[in-house]
């Protein structure tokens, strides 16, 4: 019977704990200069839960080959377009670009892009172990995916 009850419960309310799920699909990587690298991240994530997930930060780390983790800057919606146009060996924009109060509607899925400069130089950045993109909601709420260089 207790049993019987606490299923009920936990089923009921599944749908209320807000989650993302998702992963990298693409990166690619190009340099600024001789210092300086950019990294564009197409994702895709889904929102299993009831609620929507409506972003407030948007962060992308580098784990060096060393294993220091370095955060880029994140460069805005307004300037992705400008840096396609301006760094042609990035290829063509896929997805809009992830920003403040962009929201995952309850059940819903999208397709998104972020961009994000180093202080490294390409072939520093392509050595990288890992980049890892995190989100977080306007409660608190985080989801993180880890995308493995090659």
């Amino acid at each position: 019977m207790v049993g019987a009850v606490v299923f009920t419960v936990v089923s009921s309310t599944k749908g209320s704990h807000l989650e993302l799920k998702g992963q990298v699909v693409k990166a690619r990587t190009g340099a600024l200069d001789d210092t300086h690298s950019i990294a564009i991240l197409d994702f895709r994530v889904s929102n299993p839960s009831d609620i929507p997930f409506v972003v407030r930060q948007v962060w992308v780390t580098v784990e060096k080959a060393d294993g220091e983790k370095l955060r880029g800057d994140m460069v805005s919606k307004r300037d992705v377009n400008q840096v396609f146009q301006y760094n042609k060996f990035l290829g063509v924009q896929y997805n809009d670009a992830m920003s403040i109060k962009d929201e995952v509607k309850p059940h819903g899925q999208i397709d998104r892009m972020v961009a994000a400069s180093f202080p490294l130089s390409q072939a520093d950045l392509e050595k990288s172990k890992t980049i890892d993109l995190w989100v977080q909601d306007m409660d608190g709420i985080e989801f993180d995916t880890v995308y493995k260089m090659k």
